[in-house]
């Protein structure tokens, strides 16, 4: 890893971006989700965690398609990025919301796999980070 000198700007670790480690982390939640909640009498819950935790994951490998998109024109635009992300994750909360609604209580599986997902996937990226930052002081 390289350091940089005293008087120049400091050199950031590269975030991770592949989705395997998270994936097999969410894989490894989502059971342990699923068998608690078909003990307490709610099997629907830990499948409608699944599904929340599944959106969250296709909502990553969708924002790293479209940032590359972006990245590669000629002339990228952020409101581009910008417009395709609110978008998307208003689709996602409109859909979370309804199945919250429709199904309760067990549809607010749905808001839990879309939060620990996301927190999941942030870890992922800012443990590695903070590491290597650390190695630098």
């Amino acid at each position: 890893m390289t350091t940089s000198a005293p008087d120049s700007a400091p050199v950031y670790p590269q975030a991770p971006t592949g989705l395997r480690r998270p994936g097999a982390i969410a894989v490894v939640v989502s059971g342990i989700v699923i068998g608690l909640a078909t003990y307490l009498g709610h099997p629907v819950f830990g499948a409608f965690f699944v599904l929340g935790m599944v959106g969250i994951f296709v909502n990553a490998a969708m924002v790293r398609q479209v940032v590359e998109t972006v990245a590669a024109a000629p002339d990228p635009h952020k409101k581009s990025l910008a417009l395709n992300s609110a978008a998307r994750l208003g689709a996602i909360t409109v859909l979370a919301l309804v199945a919250a609604f429709l199904v309760r209580p067990d549809g607010l599986g749905v808001m839990f796999g879309l939060a620990i997902g996301q927190v999941i996937l942030v870890l992922n990226a800012v443990i590695p980070v903070m590491k290597g930052l650390r190695k630098q002081l």
